[in-house]
C-alpha cells in the first residue's frame, strides 16, 4: 500500500495541571525533514520525536508543532511561608547574638534552599504526556497518509487501464499499417519495377517493415505497466521506484512517436505520453 507525503493530525490532552495541543503537517518532498516548534520547558523532547519520525516515515517535511498551558494562571513559583518563618526566627537568633551582622535582602532570603518552591506541574509528567499525545498523533498521521496514498494509487491505476488501452490500440493497428504501407511502396513503384533488382526491392520492404515495427517498445510498455502495478501493492517507500519507471515508460512512448508512421500511431503516443506525465505528477506526493 502507498503513502502519501501529505497529511495533517491534531492531538489533545487536558489534565488538572494543564493541557497540550500537538499538530503534525506533513508535505511532500524528496527527503524527510522536520521541523519543531516546541515550548522552552519541552524543548528537549525534541530528540524523541525526531527519532520518532525517522523511525516510521521516510519521505516528506514534516512540521511539528506543541503548545502546552497551565492550569490556573500559570504562576509556577510560591514562596514557603513556613519555612520563610523558620529561617526568620534563625535569623533573629544570629542578631541578637551577632549585633553588626548584615540582614540578608528579600533576593537573598528567596535564594535560601525551600523557601521558594515551585508549584507548577511535575515536568517529567508533562513530558511523558507530551510524548504519549505525539504517538497518537503520529498514528493519526500514518492512517491519513495512507488514505490519501489509496487514493493516488486508484487515481494511478486508472491511468495504467488508459495506457494499456493505448498499447492495445497500437497493436492492434500494426498489421494494418504494415501492410498498407507495403502496397503504397510497391503501387508508386509499379512503373519502374521492371527495372529494379526484386531481391533488392524486398530487402527494401522488410527494412520499412524493421522501422516501423514497434513490438519491443510495446511489450516494454506493457512490463513497464505491470511493475507499477505491483509497485503499489508493495509495503514501504515506493515513491522513487515508481518515478524511475515513469522515466522508462516516457522512454517507449518517445520512441514510439519516433516510429509512427500514420496519424492513428502518432495519436496513441501523444496520449500515452499525456498520461504517463498524469501519473509522474501524483507520484511526486507518494512517499
Amino acid at each position: 500500500m502507498v503513502h502519501s507525503m501529505t497529511a495533517f493530525a491534531r492531538q489533545e490532552h487536558t489534565a488538572a495541571w494543564g493541557s497540550l495541543q500537538l499538530e503534525l503537517r506533513s508535505v511532500n518532498q524528496r527527503y524527510l525533514e522536520p521541523h519543531f516548534r516546541l515550548p522552552e520547558s519541552l524543548r528537549d523532547l525534541e530528540p524523541a520525536f525526531r527519532d520518532a519520525l525517522r523511525t516510521r516515515l521516510a519521505r516528506g517535511k514534516v512540521e511539528v508543532s506543541l503548545r502546552f498551558e497551565a492550569a490556573g494562571d500559570g504562576a509556577g513559583l510560591a514562596v514557603n511561608t513556613a519555612r520563610l518563618v523558620e529561617l526568620e526566627r534563625a535569623l533573629s537568633e544570629v542578631r541578637q547574638m551577632v549585633t553588626e551582622a548584615t540582614p540578608p535582602d528579600a533576593l537573598t532570603l528567596l535564594d535560601y534552599p525551600g523557601v521558594l518552591e515551585n508549584r507548577g506541574p511535575d515536568p517529567e509528567t508533562v513530558k511523558s504526556a507530551a510524548l504519549a499525545l505525539f504517538e497518537r498523533a503520529l498514528d493519526d498521521l500514518l492512517a491519513g497518509r495512507a488514505r490519501e496514498g489509496e487514493k493516488l494509487a486508484e487515481l494511478i491505476r486508472d491511468r495504467l487501464i488508459g495506457i494499456e488501452s493505448q498499447v492495445a490500440e497500437v497493436r492492434g493497428l500494426m498489421p494494418k499499417i504494415l501492410e498498407r504501407q507495403r502496397a503504397q511502396l510497391l503501387e508508386r513503384l509499379e512503373t519502374v519495377m521492371a527495372e529494379l533488382d526484386p531481391q533488392r526491392l524486398e530487402a527494401e520492404l522488410t527494412l520499412l517493415a524493421q522501422k516501423a515495427d514497434v513490438d519491443e517498445e510495446l511489450d516494454r510498455l506493457a512490463t513497464h505497466v505491470a511493475e507499477v502495478k505491483r509497485q503499489l501493492d508493495q509495503k514501504g517507500p515506493v515513491g522513487r521506484r515508481l518515478d524511475f519507471l515513469m522515466q522508462e515508460l516516457n522512454r517507449e512512448a518517445n520512441t514510439l512517436s519516433s516510429k509512427s508512421v500514420v496519424a492513428s500511431t502518432t495519436r496513441c503516443a501523444v496520449e500515452l505520453k499525456v498520461l504517463i506525465e498524469q501519473i509522474r505528477e501524483q507520484i511526486q506526493n507518494i512517499e
